[in-house]
């Protein structure tokens, strides 16, 4: 038996002495994104398949240096903007906005251990799960890296307060350090009620964190929008696997799978949701992916909800008919008018255009689609579904606001068609980006020319 070079001793080790394997999409020190070219890094990040798919596509990876300098840049803005002393975020896309860390994403959304403190002075401290320091050493923006940001009743039971108390502290003595003694302006994204309880009895005037980080996201530069593209790249190409390996006597769950597997293995990071349906279950819709086997001449519809390389989403939705059975009057009349809905309402984005205003002059359904409706008919998106949320002309009265566009902005533009008692529905969705002139749309995906002929 040959001897593997990783093992040294009778201990499975890595051998801190030997030359890092390079990978091979780059000769040189660096990936094309400005990260090290090594193997055996800590940091996550797209694949060699990704990076030789964008460059066959033209496009241009993120600089991540940048990247991460520029949205911290864009929080302390807004904390300057709304003259508050510091930003505290325990939401695992914050997270990642303002310090680039990963760990454990989906797990950390319910186990909420994790929290990052912003000053005003864009000084960053991130208390991280225990033993991960390694995580963030490749990070110079994170200056000061803590650990006990832990008081939720699975991790602390009865000593939540105690816990949450000695937190709060923390979090009081570097707010004195960096902001002054009299700072008490502190804006939370999220927090269990023993530590917001701890944070008011030290004093701060707790403030709404969500409406900073959300307003500081929503503006996109060349080079975020550059790993937006990735992203979406990448997720058209585990689509395309999708559609190809869709075929009557697959199950949907099977079919997802090539969905999710197509992002993982481009360096992609989960996918939030399992919405896919085939046949009578796209109606109604947001039904999930499920045992059911497709047969020739099934509708297969799916919203991708796909975060991807860099973190950032890719929120397209398709439809498709399965097998080799010609689409029915009905299927083509239902396409047709959801694909007339998106290219309408996408032609009224630019910049200056008012969130109400989209949602008065937006194409209106026809009243008997009108009950299923999709719950917008735009929305913002960038490490994930972000702000604005843009629905409907009936639901201005119970939820509408009012905004306004901005170039940068990224949005979602989508619909579902399904009368009450239909056969079927159709969901078909874009993902675009507000410019100085008008809109570009950033999707490159095909629609069904046998549903749209």
């Amino acid at each position: 038996m040959s001897a593997d070079p990783l093992v040294v001793g009778a201990a499975r080790k890595i051998d801190p002495y030997r030359t890092p394997a390079r990978r091979r999409i780059a000769n040189g020190e660096t990936l094309p994104d400005g990260t090290p070219n090594d193997y055996d890094r800590v940091e996550i990040g797209p694949s060699d398949l990704a990076f030789e798919e964008w460059a066959a596509l033209g496009l241009t990876p993120p600089n991540l240096e940048r990247l991460r300098a520029y949205r911290l840049s864009r929080l302390v803005g807004e904390l300057a903007r709304r003259e508050i002393d510091a930003l505290l975020v325990f939401d695992p896309l914050n997270i990642r906005y303002a310090t680039d860390t990963t760990n454990m994403q989906l797990w950390i959304t319910h186990n909420p251990c994790r929290a990052c403190l912003v000053t005003a002075d864009g000084h960053v401290t991130l208390w991280d799960f225990h033993a991960s320091d390694h995580l963030s050493a490749h990070l110079p923006l994170v200056k000061d890296l803590r650990h006990g940001a832990s008081f939720f009743y699975f991790e602390s039971a009865e000593r939540g307060a105690e816990h949450a108390a000695r937190f709060a502290g923390e979090v009081a003595e570097i707010v004195r350090e960096r902001c002054g003694p009299a700072a008490r302006r502190l804006a939370v994204d999220k927090i269990e009620i023993a530590g917001l309880r701890a944070l008011e009895a030290l004093g701060f005037h707790v403030l709404e964190g969500q409406a900073v980080t959300e307003h500081a996201r929503k503006i996109k530069d060349a080079n975020e929008l550059n790993a937006m593209r990735c992203a979406i790249a990448s997720c058209e190409a585990a689509m395309a696997e999708m559609e190809e390996a869709a075929q009557p006597g697959m199950t949907e769950v099977d079919a997802w799978a090539v969905l999710q597997r197509g992002n993982h293995i481009r360096g992609g990071e989960w996918i939030e949701t399992r919405i896919l349906s085939s046949g009578p279950r796209t109606n109604p819709w947001f039904q999930e992916c499920g045992p059911r086997v497709m047969r020739d001449g099934d509708i297969l519809a799916f919203d991708t909800d796909l975060v991807g390389p860099y973190g950032y989403c890719a929120d397209l939705s398709r439809t498709w008919k399965i097998g080799e059975a010609p689409p029915s009057d009905y299927e083509r009349d239902l396409y047709k008018r959801a694909y007339a809905h998106i290219q309408t309402n996408m032609a009224l984005l630019g910049p200056g255009v008012s969130f109400r205003e989209l949602m008065e002059r937006g194409e209106k359904l026809p009243a008997e689609y009108r009950q299923q409706r999709y719950g917008v008919m735009y929305h913002g998106v960038g490490l994930c579904d972000e702000y604005p949320s843009l629905r409907y002309p009936e639901d201005w009265g119970a939820c509408g606001y009012d905004g306004v566009l901005e170039p940068g902005m990224c949005l979602c533009v989508e619909v579902y068609f399904g009368e009450v008692g239909g056969p079927c529905g159709v969901k078909l969705e874009d993902q675009v980006v507000v410019t100085e002139t008008g809109v570009e749309n950033l999707t490159r995906y095909p629609f069904d020319a046998r549903l749209l002929a």
